[in-house]
Formats: C-alpha cells, structure tokens, sequence
C-alpha cells in the first residue's frame, strides 16, 4: 500500500496549499509590500541629516533667545486684548519646539550631553518668556482675565492627547524631511500661550492662572518630547543601551505618561461633571416657574462652599417661594449644598414682551453702573477737594463733574492740577474739572525772548487754572516778552492782557474794574 492509498486515497501533499493558493498569493504580496516599506522607510531614512539638523535647533544662542522674547511678548499681548490671530501669530514664531524634539532625539540615542544642551535651552527661553510677560502685564493698565487667557488655565486628558498627536505628526515631519508639516504642529501644541499666561498668573499674583497655565505647559512639553523620542525608536535611531536599560527607559517613559494622565484625566471628568451639574441646575430652575418663563442668565461657582448659583428669571407670575423651594431641590438633585439667589422679572407671555425685559434689565444694570460710576467721582473730587459731597456739582447727560476746591494747608496751583488728573484717569468718558481757589500765579521764566521749558510749564498750568475759574490774567514784566506771554495764552482761549514792570515776568489775576466790560 503506498503513502496515498494509506491516507485514505489523498495525495502525501494534499493538504498544502499550492502555489496556485489564492490566499498564500495574497500573504506573500503582504509580506513583499512590508519589505519594500521597511527598505524605503526605516533603512533609507538618513539618520545622521536628521539628527544634525535636530542638534543645531536645539541649542541656546541669540536668535533662539530674540525669537523666544518676541513669540512671548505678542502672546501676552493677544490675550490679553484676546485676539486669537494675534495668538496664532506668537505660535508662529516659538522657537521651543526645537529644544523640546531635541530632548526626544537625545532620548532615542543616548546622548545625554545633547540632552543637557536642549534642556539648558529649553529652562533659558521659557525662564526669560515667562519674566518677560510678568513684566508686560504688571505695566499694562489691561489685566482682566480673558478668554484667550481662561481657556489656558485648566488642562484635562484632551489637551494631553492633542500634544500625543501633534507630536507624532510633528516627528514623522522631520524625520522624512517634510518641514512644512511643523506649522501646524506649533498652532495644535500652542507652546508659548501657556508660557505667557504663566507670566500673567505670576504678575497677577493669582495662584490658579499660574498653575492651571504651568501644568498644561508641562504636559504639551513633556509629551512631545517622550513621543519624538518613541518615533525616533520606531524609526531605527538606536542608542548604546543595554536591553535592560532600554526595558527601564521604556517603563519610566511610560510611568511619566500616566502619571500625567492621571491628573489631566480627574480635571476633564470635574469638567463633564459640571457641565451635566449645569443643565441640571438649568432644568431645576426652570421648572420652579411658569412654562412660559424664559431662563435669561445662570451664573455657578462651583468652588465655593456652598455652590454658589445666580439666576435671572423674566416671568409672566412673581414666584415668592422659588428661591427657598430651588434650593432644597438642586441641594438634592447635585448631592451638596447650594445657595440660590433668583432674580425674577415680570413680563408679559409673548416673545416680544420677553425680549423687552431683557432690553429693560439691560438698560437698568447699565444705568445701575452709571449711578455707581458717578457716586464715585461724587466722593473722590469731594475728599480731594475739602468739601461735603453735596458740593460736587454732576451733570449726567453731558457727563461732567465740577468742585471748587477749598484753600488746602501747603497746596500750590501745581496741586489741584494733580489732583484733578488723578481722578479723571479713573472716570473714563467724564469730565472731570477741579476748580482751584484764588492763590498765586507762578513766575514765567524767560530766555533769549521766548519762555524757556520752565516758563511753558508755568503758562500751561496758568491757561489750566484761567480755564476753570474764568478768571482774566494780568502778565506784568519788560514789554516784550510780557507780549509774547500774553499771546500764548491768548492763542490757548484765556483772557489776558499785559502791564509794565521789570523782569522776571509775573502773572497774577486781573481784579476787573467799572471801566472795564
């Protein structure tokens, strides 16, 4: 019996697949195409080009330190006026993305030497963008907290994972030689913002701007280079590690990513867990009123204790229970304490009537700032000029504010100037004038017949006091330049006229007489 008819009759090779297998055809074209790619990729990339020019971005020297300074300086300025084009623009221009690749590289390899240059580099330019913003914020009458600003202020697990990609793009981009691909990588990893909004917590002296900025930053500087150095590996760069050492490289870079995943993780579940706390406070208010109410406005503070929760309500019918009864209910409905305050307007049940009250509450809260605005003003030119408030006269239509000040202990004309400047650069859209009592008239010095720097002072601060007591002035000196006075304040709307006598001239007010109109 031969091996065939032992088998049962099949031929010895039956069960193989022949060459004519269209499944072995189709595993062997795979293997081929991976072959190929491995050749054209891995073999073919030219490590020794991508690693020069790796090294030579990522080492600290002026351009890199003049860039840095310029990319944070238009940063803090577009948040704080947040345009986000002009953020962009700051983007643009950082140069950290070369430090932070070179830390990946030198990871991949091995080199500690460039390792220690990339991070000397990368500490130096964020150290010096960082004083810089502090300083642009701490001299910018402009320090409000943005949006551009807030939006930097609480990293979660998305931002970790839009640095992952960012920087596998951004990586394969250099190693293949496709530059053009890192302009959008800077715009997705947006390195330099977090660095200045870091600058605006530390000018600001607000602890959680500057660290809500810093650990974003950390987290988008940190994964960026342990990927870079991960696509480096892929790629074929290799360092002189022992298998071993490469184990513990792999776990310790592994241990970094969650360790900040794990905090990044815990901020974006508090994020869901208060947007669902919104629409749950949203619907709890709602539906203490009438189905025809309309919820204008809901303000949360999640970090107080109690939950602090403001709403505006426009209402066709007066809830007088609301508050008490929305407080137990979204106590129960959120699991803590809450405390509630419902701002509830009367309107009428249609759309239009809606909209009128808001225009209303609108008008009442703009008026509300004004009447603020202007006992303010009231009270700062009352303390200022000795007086009781009663004697400020405010004209609200034209916005104007005017006092007669009373003789002060040791206060020149000078003074009252000052006084008035400082406070009308805290009343913005008013006029502000502060009307000095009867005093002296300071001497205008001359030089080769033109008042010098001294003397145009002296005339400024004499047309200043003219103007708020609608006094006439008198300049008495040697006739020329009593003339050249006198015309200089004439050209400045004061009433002046001029009278013989020596040198210095002098001005003092004109005591009118009968004879004169």
């Amino acid at each position: 019996m031969n091996a065939a008819e032992q088998s049962g009759g099949r031929p010895a090779d039956a069960g193989r697949p022949s060459a004519a297998d269209p499944h072995l055809a189709g595993f062997t074209s795979v293997l081929r195409a991976l072959r190929r790619w491995w050749r054209q990729v891995i073999v073919e990339i030219d490590q020794a080009g991508v690693i020069a020019a790796r090294r030579e971005e990522a080492y600290l020297s002026g351009r890199y330190m003049f860039m840095t300074a310029m990319s944070g300086g238009i940063a803090i300025l577009g948040l704080l006026l947040s345009s986000p084009a002009v953020v962009i623009g700051a983007m643009l221009l950082s140069p950290l993305m070369g430090p932070i690749i070179g830390l990946g590289f030198a990871l991949a390899i091995g080199d500690y030497a460039w390792l220690r240059k990339s991070a000397k580099a990368l500490l130096g330019g964020s150290l010096m963008a960082i004083l810089l913003c502090a300083l642009i914020v701490f001299l910018s009458p402009i320090q409000t907290v943005t949006s551009e600003i807030a939006a930097r202020t609480r990293p979660n697990l998305f931002d970790l994972l839009v640095a992952l990609f960012s920087a596998l793009a951004g990586a394969y981009a250099m190693i293949r030689g496709r530059e053009g691909t890192i302009v959008g990588v800077a715009i997705a990893t947006a390195l330099m913002p977090p660095l200045a909004v870091v600058g605006y917590g530390m000018a600001t002296v607000n602890g959680t701007v500057f660290g809500g900025a810093l650990l974003l930053f950390v987290t988008n500087a940190i994964t960026i280079a342990l990927t870079a150095m991960l696509m480096a590996r892929l790629y074929g760069f290799r360092a002189a590690l022992t298998e071993r050492q490469t184990m513990l490289q792999n776990l310790a870079v592994t241990a970094v990513f969650i360790g900040l995943a794990v905090p990044l993780g815990y901020s974006l579940v508090q994020i869901a867990r208060e947007a669902n706390g919104a629409r749950v406070v949203n619907s709890g208010i709602q539906s203490l009123f009438n189905p025809q109410s309309r919820l204008s406005q809901v303000d949360i503070d999640w970090r107080a204790e109690p939950v602090r929760i403001e709403a505006t309500v426009l209402t066709p019918r007066i809830e007088a229970e609301a508050e008490a009864r929305g407080q137990r209910s979204l106590a129960a409905m959120l699991g803590k304490p809450v405390e509630l305050r419902i701002n509830q307007y009367m309107v009428g049940t249609g759309a239009k009537a809606a909209e009128a009250a808001q225009l209303a509450r609108a008008q009442e809260q703009r008026e509300a700032a004004e009447s603020a605005q202007a006992a303010e003003i009231s009270r700062e030119l009352a303390l200022v000029a000795g007086v009781s408030e009663g004697e400020v006269t405010l004209d609200r239509g034209k916005r104007r504010a005017v006092v007669r000040a009373r003789p002060l202990p040791g206060a020149q004309l000078a003074a009252y100037r000052a006084l008035e400047r400082r406070i009308a650069a805290d009343a913005t859209d008013w006029t502000v004038a502060l009307q000095p009592p009867p005093g002296p008239l300071p001497t205008i010095p001359f030089a080769d017949g033109e008042p010098n720097a001294a003397g145009l002072a002296a005339l400024e601060l004499i047309a200043w006091a003219a103007e708020r007591t609608g006094q006439r002035v008198e300049i008495a000196g040697p006739a020329q330049d009593a003339q050249a006075a006198r015309q200089w304040l004439l050209e400045q709307g004061v009433d002046a006229v001029t009278a013989e006598g020596p040198a210095p001239v002098r001005a003092r007010w004109r005591i009118a007489t009968n004879e004169e109109d």
